[in-house]
């Protein structure tokens, strides 16, 4: 089992699915639930394309961790290549062992951040359109995999940063 602290470099690992007896790949991935200046969180909006998982779905930035990665960096790598920007602080909020709801098993490392950039300053390098939403619009927009639930965990958390 992966233990739950970030900052340790991950590999491929391989986990036995109980109900088969199949050792699978469990994939890394490491997102940021990342906030504006008004306390909106960026998302994007998927590319509509049939050979993507979940495509035209809205997602959180970040990606997979590469061979030899720490989840940290490979989350300060996809923001670069996803925005643009350097992400240069952020909070761990805890660790999805993902193993249904998504197309293959996965631990997504999620963390949240804040960025003095608002959407209309930035240039999406990834997906169809960027945006920023409310607490109240989560509610509206169709998240790709298991993203809602994480959502909600955060917001029951008390961590969606309070504008003023």
């Amino acid at each position: 089992m992966i233990g739950s602290r970030p900052g340790n470099t991950v590999s491929q690992v391989s986990a036995a699915d109980e109900e088969h007896g199949i050792a699978v790949s469990v994939k890394q991935i490491a997102q940021v639930l990342l906030f504006d200046r008004a306390c909106r969180l960026l998302i994007y909006l998927r590319d509509d394309k049939p050979d993507i998982p979940f495509p035209n779905s809205w997602d959180l930035f970040g990606g997979h961790v590469e061979e030899g990665e720490t989840p940290e960096q490979a989350l300060r790598r996809e923001i670069k290549e996803e925005l643009g920007i350097e992400l240069k602080e952020w909070t761990f909020f805890r660790r999805f062992d993902c193993v249904a709801g998504d197309v293959y098993p996965n631990s997504k490392y999620i963390y949240w951040a804040m960025t003095h950039h608002d959407p209309g300053e930035l240039t999406l390098y990834e997906g169809q359109r960027l945006a920023a939403i409310t607490m109240a619009e989560r509610e509206t927009v169709k998240f790709a995999n298991i993203l809602d639930v994480i959502i909600d965990e955060f917001i029951g958390a008390g961590l969606w940063p309070r504008y003023g």
